[in-house]
């Protein structure tokens, strides 16, 4: 393994590829991030010594392929990585030193789907993160041809009191009226940090969906740009996430229209117990030729104990009036009344602080694009509120 720091991430060898090469050459060059910056306002990445992790190659498992849906594996000993992905990578200038440094090392899993397929079934992509002290770079890129369909599920695992970083990438580019359906799940354990990003791209008529149930970390951090490049193309983004302990969950969004009539919904809903903390910032950037667009924007938090926080901010930024845009957001502890109507029935305190926050989650729940995934996770969530079975 070798030692990843700032400045140093690894010795290139001969067989490094020029997109690598590029990318390496950019994370040497990029500033480590502070709080002082915007986007990392509010965030614990002080905390983050890049020194103390060794590169390791990510454990993953894939299930649900079929012949109709080719995936594709290529990890970051092989050479040849970007003879396939030349022209995806290669447009990425990214100065980011975590892209750039996910980029140089990424193993990569390509799902791509032909013209007018639609997928069978969910494609289950597993990373199990056990290493102590390892730094992970999975990047998976997903490929929907014009009048296509894929459902991507990519699972995120790690044991308690196992130290690791996981620097994830997602990129998704949905090719006209392609629909893309792509579900994060982090599992991570209590010593484990993510720092990851997703990025979709839709053109005319196209259809993603990006959700994120996050339960576990010590420190998980994702930024997500969802961009409309084509018109009529509608991009949804929803999420679920539970902190608890000392836990902090960290969210940053684009919704971005770059052509007209577009369309973009986002759903946010956390909830913060004991002394933990979230973030959420968003943005709806609307460009001067995306007339006759509609963007909404929704951040929910439940404030579960006097010493957790969350903290949340929307913005707009649009460039032509003809639109429709709102943006909400809320931070606060459950209702009391509705505490009191369940109390005045008979329901215990407990349970009834249990029956609120899964009723709060069931909306993000129920549009997760894997549904029988949903109990499953509404059973983590209750087990987060120690509280017993949700049933």
């Amino acid at each position: 393994m070798t030692v990843l720091t700032p400045d140093s991430a690894l010795s290139l060898g001969a067989t490094w590829s020029q997109v690598r090469r590029s990318a390496h050459e950019r994370a040497i060059a990029a500033p480590f991030p502070t709080i002082d910056e915007e986007t990392w306002r509010y965030s614990r990445i002080g905390e983050l010594d890049l020194a103390t992790f060794a590169i390791a190659e990510t454990p993953t498992t894939i299930t649900g392929e079929s012949s109709q849906v080719t995936v594709t594996r290529v990890p970051a000993s092989s050479a040849g990585v970007d003879s396939s992905l030349a022209d995806l990578f290669a447009q990425s200038t990214s100065t980011d030193l975590f892209n750039s440094l996910n980029l140089a090392h990424m193993d990569v899993v390509v799902v791509s789907v032909a013209r007018g397929v639609v997928a069978p079934q969910p494609i289950v992509i597993t990373h199990t993160l056990n290493g102590d002290g390892s730094v992970y770079f999975p990047r998976l890129v997903i490929n929907a041809a014009e009048n296509s369909e894929v459902t991507v599920v990519e699972r995120f695992i790690s044991d308690d009191g196992v130290r690791s970083l996981v620097v994830p990438v997602l990129d998704a580019r949905a090719a006209q009226s392609a629909r893309i359906r792509y579900l994060a799940i982090n599992e991570l354990g209590d010593k484990s940090w993510q720092i990851g990003e997703h990025d979709s791209v839709g053109e005319r008529d196209s259809d993603t969906l990006l959700a994120t149930v996050a339960l576990g970390g010590d420190y998980a951090r994702v930024s997500t740009a969802a961009r409309l490049r084509g018109q009529g193309s509608n991009t949804r983004q929803v999420a679920l996430y539970f902190a608890g302990g000392t836990q902090m969950h960290d969210f940053r969004t684009l919704q971005e229209h770059a052509a007209p009539r577009t369309t973009s919904d986002l759903l946010f809903k956390g909830a913060v117990q004991d002394t933990a903390k979230s973030v959420y910032t968003g943005l709806i950037k609307i460009h001067n030729n995306a007339k006759g667009s509609v963007a909404y924007q929704t951040n929910r938090n439940l404030t579960l104990s006097h010493g957790a926080w969350a903290e949340s901010v929307p913005n707009l930024e649009i460039e032509t009036n003809d639109v429709k845009c709102s943006h909400a957001s809320t931070v606060g502890p459950i209702d009391e009344d509705q505490l009191f109507y369940l109390e005045s029935r008979g329901v215990n305190p407990d349970v009834a602080q249990r029956l609120v926050v899964l009723g709060f989650f069931d909306e993000v729940l129920a549009q997760l694009p894997v549904g029988d995934l949903a109990a499953p996770l509404r059973q983590r969530v209750a087990q987060k509120l120690s509280i017993g079975d949700p049933s």
